[in-house]
């Protein structure tokens, strides 16, 4: 079992602040990177064009905060995200995970990732497990999405995403399936049952932290 803290930096500085918070904890973090355009919302490094730190950290001229201690997985809520998918992985991530509705060239992905970093697909509680078809044989590992709306951290839990896993795994026993949003101790017990070994907590493992 791997529990993995998510961020949804607006700044940078907010990157930083929160992986010194969890950089002694724990192997991998996730960024949550958000384009505002397939969600409702933008992150860092969208909220501001061009943004001086990532162009920074992408050329390799300035590491991500506490690289030597952390690895990295980008959550890519973006659209065409073929097109970014080299800057992330320039910027040092260790795995990309990308939204199998946002899609649109997934060999052009495959040409720039494979064999480079670890290759997750995304997938929200409402679309078809069905559409995983196309991406999962050349994808290292499938995340469910735990929530009904995307982009929010604080959403409740929502139940649909068990019965996914457990279709998910009889199709694919081999994957390793990570499920992202409404993850909690309370809930963890039912997803791992359900078949899944990644668990990505937000706005949960923050309050943790913070009664400690």
């Amino acid at each position: 079992m791997e529990i993995i803290p998510a961020i949804m930096p607006v700044t940078f500085k907010e990157l930083e602040e929160k992986t010194f918070l969890v950089k002694d904890l724990v192997d991998f973090v996730q960024v949550d990177i958000m384009d505002g355009k397939f969600t409702k919302h933008s992150s860092w490094p969208y909220k501001k064009s061009p943004d001086p730190y990532f162009e920074a950290i992408k050329t390799e001229t300035k590491g991500l905060p506490y690289w030597e201690e952390l690895n990295y997985e980008f959550d890519l809520m973006t659209e065409n995200p073929e097109k970014i998918v080299e800057d992330f992985m320039n910027a040092g991530a260790s795995r990309i995970i990308i939204h199998v509705e946002t899609i649109t060239d997934w060999s052009k992905i495959l040409e720039i990732l494979k064999g480079k970093v670890e290759i997750g697909v995304a997938i929200n509680i409402t679309t078809p497990n069905e559409l995983l078809a196309s991406f999962a044989k050349d994808a290292d590992f499938i995340q469910c999405m735990g929530i009904a709306r995307i982009g929010f951290q604080g959403e409740p839990f929502d139940e649909r995403v068990i019965e996914k896993i457990k279709e998910i795994k009889k199709t694919y026993p081999d994957k390793i399936v990570s499920v992202d949003g409404g993850v909690s101790e309370e809930n963890i017990p039912q997803l791992t049952e359900a078949g899944a070994t990644r668990f990505v907590e937000g706005s949960a493992f923050f309050r943790k932290l913070d009664v400690l």
